[in-house]
Formats: structure tokens, sequence, C-alpha cells
């Protein structure tokens, strides 16, 4: 049988120690599901509000000829691939993509360094194509690393509307590592807590001093088309047609998704 990853040969174990065994694997994994589903119960049931105002931003950006941005370091921006070039995805959302601050660079602890490089995202948002009246979505657990706190404040100074995905208990109980000492939840115009657990990981095995299992990941992804959810909605009841990405593995699709990408000259940049 497979146990915590490994192969464990059960023929060798008495019945007693084998059943153990079994039950310590399954209830781990239904308390996983259960953080998730409680965790996803409290973003649906206290952050409705956020979410609904951060998708009238989108909404209003849209319609106002902008474009909208993503932006997560390292696990953090699995939420922006989530949302970009993505089928039920919207084709104006743009990805801020900084190479080696994604978990597919080496040495992968370079995103590390690299996230708390004060002035680092100062001088890279110069190169952006996000001008005044764009939408930036910024993802970070805990909100204190200076490649956030920067770009938050980049993004104001440009006149940039700005939401963040944060784990605020966890924002909460610790510092900022900016030299302003300021947290990214303190910048944006809007925050949405991601309603996880402080230091992200969730379980904790009987042995293991480190807990399992984060959850970030999965909260940061609900809220995100969540937001899609809500900003196509807001679209058609102001009589737009929300540009919605189709999936190319349909047939006809990747003809329907040109066509669309043809819609908005200058406001889609992944495309070349």
């Amino acid at each position: 049988m497979l146990y915590c990853g490994l192969e464990v040969e059960t023929h060798k174990l008495s019945n007693k120690y084998e059943r153990i065994l079994e039950i310590m694997a399954t209830n781990y994994i239904t308390m996983y599901k259960n953080v998730l589903t409680d965790m996803l119960d409290r973003i649906h049931d206290t952050q409705q509000e956020n979410i609904d105002k951060v998708a009238q931003m989108m909404a209003d950006t849209i319609r106002e000829g902008g474009s909208l941005y993503a932006f997560g370091p390292s696990h953090a921006g699995m939420i922006v691939e989530e949302m970009v070039y993505r089928a039920g995805g919207l084709a104006l959302m743009n990805p801020v993509h900084i190479a080696n601050l994604m978990p597919n660079c080496r040495p992968m602890n370079l995103t590390t360094s690299l996230e708390r490089l004060p002035g680092f995202a100062t001088a890279y948002f110069e190169r952006l194509n996000i001008k005044e009246g764009d939408f930036l979505l910024i993802h970070s657990v805990s909100a204190r690393i200076p490649i956030v706190v920067e770009m938050a404040m980049q993004a104001k100074k440009h006149g940039v509307k700005l939401a963040g995905i944060v784990n605020l208990d966890f924002a909460t109980k610790v510092t900022s590592l900016d030299p302003s000492g300021k947290m990214m939840q303190e910048i944006c115009d809007v925050v949405i807590d991601d309603c996880g657990e402080v230091g992200d990981a969730s379980i904790q095995i009987e042995g293991i001093d480190a807990k399992v299992a984060p959850t970030s990941t999965i909260s940061g992804c609900f809220i995100a088309n969540a937001l899609v959810i809500r900003t196509c909605e807001k679209l058609l009841a102001a009589g737009v047609e929300p540009p919605v990405i189709r999936s190319g593995n349909i047939d006809g699709c990747n003809e329907k998704n040109a066509e669309l990408f043809k819609q908005y000259p200058g406001r889609i940049h992944y495309l070349n």
C-alpha cells in the first residue's frame, strides 16, 4: 500500500498495524478536505462584498477601454496562470510575469532572494504596459515582501485600480520586510481575504514538526474564478458582451478566440 508517499509492504505487517495505517491515511486526507471545505465556505460567506467590489473595478476597466493585470510572486503566481489565456477566463487579463520569480527557475530559492530585494519591483514596473485607469490584482499570502509592497505602491502612484488577495490572519501576525514598513493590504483599494491558514500549510501529521497541505492555491483560484463570474455578470448587466476565452480543444473555438482577440487591439499584451 502507499502511505505518505512510501510503499509499505503490508504483508509484513500484522492486520492490526495495516488497519492503523489505513485509518491514519484516510483521516489526514479527510481532515484536509474538511479544511478546504471550511475555508471555501468562509470565503463564500464573508468575502462576497469584497469580491463584488473588485469585480466592479474589473468590469469598469473593461468598459472604459483599459486592460486587466494579475501578479503574484513564486507560488502566488499560480492564480495568474489560472486567470490568463485560460478557457473560461477573460481575454483582457494580462500576466505580470517577471523571470526568476516563478518556481520554474534554477536555483529555485532565487525567487525568495528576488522577491525580498528592495527596489526591484519599482524598477521593473517602469517596463510594464500598465497605465492609468488599468486594473491590477496582486496575490500575496503574507503581504509582507518588498516585491508586492513596491508593486502595490507603484500601481497607486500611476493611477491604477488596485486589488489584493491576502491571507489576513497570516498578514496581521507578521511584520513587513519592505523598507517602508508597509504591508500590501494597507495599500490596496480593496482586499479579499483568502481565509487560509497561518503559514499556508494546514495539516499536522503526528511525527512531523512541519505542517503539510497548503491552502492558498485552492483559495486563490476559487477567488479568481469568482471574480470572473461576477465581472461577467456586471458586464452583461451593463449591456457589454464579456470577453470570455473558449477552450482551444473544442472544434471551431480557436477561430472564435482569434476573432475575440482582434476586438481589443492594444489591450491584450500576452500575444506578442
